[in-house]
């Protein structure tokens, strides 16, 4: 489950570190829930769906300061209804392990 991962934190990462490679990724993503790999193993995304704006923005605000306290920031987009989190290092323009280390703590949200 996402528990060990979860409990690790983020490293920065400011470039010069290989991506994941296909295999790790297949290592780590099923201790995730619900998040799939997109782009060729180069990002994680997943969706997540409201009854109203209020509870998007809700937890858009409490992946904010997951990811402001991690130092690691996903992309997002949200409006009425849904929230959409998309991870991926900038750095190396793939996967890191803390991609999947801010995607375990954000399912424990």
């Amino acid at each position: 489950m996402s528990d060990n991962l979860a409990s690790r934190a983020c490293v920065p990462c400011h470039g010069g570190v290989p991506k994941l490679e296909a295999e790790e990724i297949k290592r780590l993503l099923p201790q995730l829930r619900g998040w799939e790999v997109s782009g060729g193993d180069h990002h994680l995304k997943k969706s997540y769906r409201f009854p109203n704006f209020r509870q998007a923005l809700e937890l858009v605000n409490r992946i904010a300061a997951i990811a402001e306290r991690e130092g690691h920031h996903p992309d997002l987009r949200f409006g009425w209804g849904y929230c959409e989190v998309e991870l991926y290092t900038h750095a190396i323009d793939g996967l890191s392990e803390s991609d999947f280390i801010l995607a375990a703590k954000f399912d424990l949200l």
